[in-house]
């Protein structure tokens, strides 16, 4: 096997110059959002010193983006899904050009600053199951994922970019200077999607409303292949997220250093990263179904053993492994989702996969947190990897579609 085999397979940015322009795009804004992210909790920080006003900037991102992304995804069933897209692109450009503003003007009341947040992530969240349907309609069947793995390594490098290029902004020049380098990123975005060709549904369109989301969660739990998907993502993230943990277990096990406790967050990223570079034979395998459940029981597997072991660098391995894992595991997720559903339904199902992707690891780590309170940060770890690895075991054993699936198979 050649070294080309083995890397991230980028046969789409060779074949299709508008999914080029389309990440590049994508990936500027990203890391514009990334900046935004650390900004606003900095400045929240330095406003209140209050860890409630802290833990508001999480309410204010969660709440928009499960309430709109359901009627959302309806709505992209209905339109075409380009003009969804750049629509959210301008509002979002707008919010982050108000935050510059105020970022430059200061004196803002923080309820204000969260309420901008929590419009941008609104905006957001109307254009997320828009883009949904890119990767599918640009790209053959063969390369949807590849696009998705592009896409996912790409976000993830500036998940690991930008919070470090917000820190030193932020040292240099101050949060008016963070929102506006976010602001001028949205540019790149609309420039990417601008040049997509109409993307209408192909097919019935939703219904309106509320009957239009039903539908959509109808087809959800009457396909067994793309609901068994999902139900493994909820296995591995709501039983044995581990973030919320990581304190207590650097505090039982390490020492409490704050150096260890940084690395852990950092190995289950470049784990992540590492993973989908060389992703290479496992979307050309175009088997996502069992890749899915074996690297959610290794996401699992992996997070049990490091809550039993008290070596800080083996430690550090498996986290590096479990985000290897996860990172795969939520690649093959988006492909089972973006290859087995009709077009006509497709934002639909690609809001419910956000809020599956958003709420799970919340509720993860608050089940976590009740955990460890009762008993312990290693218990919490081992109880939640040993509970991921039999729920994964379960729905992989009462659904066998999803253990064949493949991408040839069709929708």
């Amino acid at each position: 096997m050649s070294l080309s085999d083995v890397l991230l397979d980028v046969r789409p940015l060779r074949t299709s110059p508008v999914f080029r322009r389309l990440l590049f795009g994508r990936t500027v804004s990203t890391l514009g959002s990334f900046m935004t992210m650390v900004t606003v909790m900095f400045q929240v920080w330095d406003m209140t010193h209050s860890t409630v006003w802290s833990g508001a900037v999480g309410v204010a991102q969660a709440v928009p983006m499960v309430g709109v992304s359901l009627f959302a995804g309806a709505w992209a069933d209905r339109v075409d899904r380009r003009w969804l897209f750049l629509t959210g692109t301008v509002g979002s450009a707008v919010c982050s050009l108000l935050l510059t503003v105020q970022g430059f003007a200061g004196h803002a009341p923080v309820a204000v600053v969260l309420l901008l947040v929590a419009a941008q992530t609104s905006f957001a969240a109307l254009g997320a199951p828009a883009a949904g349907v890119f990767v599918p309609r640009l790209l053959p069947k063969e390369q949807v994922a590849a696009g998705l793995a592009l896409q996912q390594v790409t976000a993830q490098a500036m998940m690991l970019v930008g919070p470090a290029v917000a820190g030193v902004v932020l040292g240099w020049w101050g949060i008016g200077v963070c929102y506006l380098v976010d602001t001028l990123s949205f540019a790149l975005s609309f420039y990417g999607a601008y040049g997509l060709p109409a993307l209408p549904p192909e097919g019935d369109k939703s219904r309106p409303g509320v009957h239009g989301v039903l539908d959509g969660l109808r087809f959800l739990t009457g396909h067994r292949v793309v609901r068994g998907a999902l139900l493994t993502d909820l296995a591995a993230t709501v039983l044995s997220m581990p973030t919320s943990l990581f304190p207590l277990v650097n505090e039982e096990r390490f020492g409490g250093d704050p150096r260890t406790l940084g690395l852990f967050l950092s190995a289950l990223a470049v784990g992540g990263v590492t993973a989908t570079a060389f992703s290479g034979p496992v979307t050309r395998l175009a088997r996502p179904g069992p890749v899915m459940l074996c690297a959610s029981a290794t996401w699992g597997a992996g997070l049990c053993l490091f809550g039993l072991t008290s070596s800080a660098w083996l430690g550090l391995g498996l986290l590096t492994v479990a985000g290897a894992a996860d990172a795969l595991a939520v690649l093959s997720r988006t492909t089972i989702v973006q290859t087995r559903t009709p077009d006509a339904l497709l934002g639909r199902v690609t809001a419910a996969e956000t809020v599956v992707g958003q709420a799970g690891p919340h509720l993860g780590n608050l089940r976590g947190g009740l955990v460890a309170g009762w008993t312990s940060g290693a218990t919490a770890l081992v109880a939640g990897g040993v509970l991921c690895v039999l729920a994964v075991a379960y729905v992989g054993t009462s659904t066998p579609e999803l253990r064949t699936a493949r991408v040839k198979d069709g929708k």
